[in-house]
């Protein structure tokens, strides 16, 4: 695939097939995660790879917006640090991060979406994490069920036009 039907074809899938995805497709979706830029390359993230279906599920309770964790053939946890600073650099980080690995799977024909974390304690006792870290999002990865990815021809989105201002406001 090209970047840019990468780019269009990316979508958030939260309904998956019950099929793994082969290592080599995993390590590369985690690959684009690691080379993504940073602020002064401080690379403020750590990364745990989660495909125990048990574990899954109890990912999966961390958000209600997290259901699609618990059918995911892999989900990804994206962890950052306690400490950020007043720009908030690291928030900006781990999303290139985040997007960089989302673009990598739909570039292999995987479906990713993107969760929050609410209940830290629950995300914290299921991947083990250390005390040092306290900042969780997550990518659930997978073949999507019924709807393979595609270009979207009308994405539903405000007007171009409406969103670009070019110079000024």
């Amino acid at each position: 695939m090209q970047t840019w039907d990468a780019i269009t074809s990316r979508r958030n899938v939260r309904s998956f097939e019950d099929r793994p995805i082969p290592a080599a497709d995993i390590d590369r979706v985690l690959e684009a995660g690691w080379r993504s830029p940073s602020s002064q390359n401080w690379q403020p993230w750590d990364f745990i790879l989660v495909t125990d279906r048990d574990q899954l599920r109890e990912l999966s309770h961390v958000f209600p917006g997290a259901y699609h964790v618990a059918d995911s053939a892999a989900t990804i946890a994206v962890i950052g640090p306690v400490a950020d600073n007043a720009y908030h650099r690291a928030q900006l980080d781990l999303g290139q991060a985040i997007m960089s690995m989302t673009l990598a799977a739909a570039d292999l024909g995987i479906g990713s979406c993107h969760a929050g974390v609410q209940d830290m304690a629950l995300a914290r006792r299921a991947l083990g994490l250390p005390e040092d870290r306290d900042f969780v999002l997550l990518i659930s990865l997978g073949y999507p069920a019924g709807r393979p990815l595609r270009p979207v021809r009308h994405p539903r989105r405000r007007p171009f036009d409406e969103v670009v201002h070019r110079g000024r406001w």
